[in-house]
């Protein structure tokens, strides 16, 4: 995986595991830990949120509304405090969207099997679009996108259906973006993604690592 966007990294983790509908102590954690955010913001506080407005500003350089386009994690949080909650798709899905409300990164999950080749994280070019995963044919020209072989698969707003998480047993590939170069941050979040997915799944082969960007 390579980065080739100035001022980004990407902390990435790699595992299998049994993709199914979340259940006992990680449901009872995710409606604790919404209950607790709605109560912690107000609307007008989320977009200075730290890393949701390093993303926010990510965006604007590269010429992408940050508004209209919100980021996975701001998205969220608003749905919270707005009292609309979230949505409940499967474990991997609810552990994902914990580390998004709770850090302010916006993280992406994929079904590593249906990728190809090498990823890497670059401005998608004018014109560029994928169906996403809810919606269709979304615009994602000059957003961060993570493209391999095939083409773009996911960003920090709207992930394709291509690789889209499903229950069974499952090679997975999480992607927090993280739009500064502050690694001890992102390594605690990471610390924080792998507890969890112990706790809360059937989880192996766990790796993790943090990928900087490319100095070619």
């Amino acid at each position: 995986m390579e980065v080739l966007i100035s001022g980004v990294m990407l902390g990435v983790i790699h595992y299998v595991v049994d993709v199914k509908k979340s259940d006992g102590g990680l449901l009872d954690y995710f409606d604790e830990t919404v209950e607790e955010t709605g109560l912690r913001y107000e609307l007008s506080e989320i977009a200075q949120v730290p890393h949701i407005q390093e993303t926010r500003e990510a965006y604007k350089t590269l010429g992408k509304s940050p508004s209209q386009y919100r980021n996975a994690s701001e998205a969220m949080l608003r749905r919270i405090v707005k009292g609309n909650g979230l949505y409940k798709i499967n474990n991997v899905v609810e552990i994902n969207n914990l580390i998004s409300i709770r850090s302010g990164y916006s993280i992406g999950s994929y079904d590593n099997q249906a990728l190809s080749g090498k990823i890497e994280l670059r401005p998608a070019p004018a014109g560029e679009r994928y169906d996403g995963i809810g919606k269709f044919d979304i615009n994602i020209e000059n957003l961060p996108v993570l493209f391999d072989e095939e083409g773009a698969f996911g960003n920090p707003t709207s992930d394709s259906n291509r690789a889209m998480i499903q229950e069974g047993k499952r090679e997975v590939l999480s992607v927090i973006y993280a739009f500064h170069l502050e690694q001890e941050e992102l390594e605690k979040w990471l610390a924080e993604y792998r507890k969890l997915l112990e706790r809360y799944t059937d989880a192996t082969a766990i790796r993790t690592e943090i990928i900087t960007p490319s100095t070619n």
